[in-house]
């Protein structure tokens, strides 16, 4: 709600529906459809251009891949991982080396989006790329009247969403809402950290601290990355797996707390998503379809 709040102002309920229901279609569709579903359910219930909503899409993973490569540079600076620790997932061996390497992509990618943010940022560059798509349309002078029709309403449309797309990338423009963004952000972070902890309380043969276990729970989130069934179940007990043993904790006793760890987390946000889908008609996956066609 804050990231939407400089482009199209909408209560904290209307912001939720959309993104609990965008999070409950990763836990259950592949593809992670989820994340192309709450601009499409904003775009059709509240009147806020899809591309408008797919920025602030964007700019919440910008924030959280940053604070995730923070804090996975603090976990390597204080945690000894055993580079000849490896547990097998399907084709991947889920290693140092395989973490490093998500680690690295991760990275990359918060880069890539920050300077897309950057690039719509600017008037200059903006009207740069506007310029360059209203040149399009002449170079198909010479081809039939109804081609020309289509690539100048195509140009059009193009135009339409680099202007929505700037106005979902505005809250750049108020540092104050970016440093509530980064703090909330560490807040989530460390209550989700928190529930790992207290489960792990009337779970027999963990013991581990909080900080040991939010250690655990950042190597999980990089783990999942990699590719895997709706939502992450098998990849998710292997990175269990591999983070609790790196502080000495039995395989059986870290399988057993993984996966009960991992129900706890994903079926309350199934069930949130299905009311928050109900809430907003039901109807989210027929949506999502007639977006396609019309694309």
């Amino acid at each position: 709600m804050l990231i939407l709040e400089p482009a199209c102002k909408i209560s904290f309920w209307k912001a939720f529906h959309p993104m609990m229901t965008g999070f409950m279609l990763n836990c259950i569709l592949p593809g992670r459809i989820g994340e192309m579903a709450r601009p499409v359910i904003l775009q059709k219930k509240e009147n806020v251009p899809f591309s408008t909503g797919l920025a602030t899409v964007v700019a919440e993973r910008i924030f959280d891949s940053s604070i995730l490569i923070i804090l996975f540079g603090a976990i390597l600076a204080f945690v000894e991982i055993d580079p000849q620790l490896s547990i097998s997932f399907g084709e991947y061996n889920l290693n140092r080396e395989t973490l490093i390497t998500i680690g690295g992509n991760v990275f990359k990618l918060m880069i890539i989006l920050i300077a897309a943010i950057i690039l719509f940022s600017f008037n200059s560059t903006r009207q740069g790329i506007k310029w360059t798509i209203n040149k399009i349309p002449p170079l198909f002078s010479l081809t039939s009247v109804s081609l020309k029709n289509k690539i100048q309403k195509f140009c059009a449309s193009l135009i339409c969403f680099v202007n929505n797309l700037s106005n979902g990338f505005s809250f750049i423009k108020y540092p104050a809402k970016i440093c509530i963004c980064i703090g909330l952000s560490f807040i989530i972070w460390g209550l989700s950290a928190l529930s790992f902890y207290i489960m792990s309380l009337g779970c027999p043969g963990i013991g581990l601290s909080y900080l040991e276990l939010f250690a655990v729970m950042i190597i999980i989130c990089f783990f999942i990355v990699i590719p895997s069934v709706p939502g992450f179940w098998g990849v998710w007990e292997a990175g269990g797996v591999f983070a609790l043993s790196l502080f000495s904790i039995p395989v059986k006793e870290a399988a057993g707390f993984t996966l009960a760890n991992h129900a706890m987390q994903i079926f309350p946000i199934i069930i949130a998503g299905v009311l928050s889908a109900m809430f907003t008609g039901g109807k989210t996956l027929q949506i999502l379809k007639e977006r396609e066609r019309n694309i």
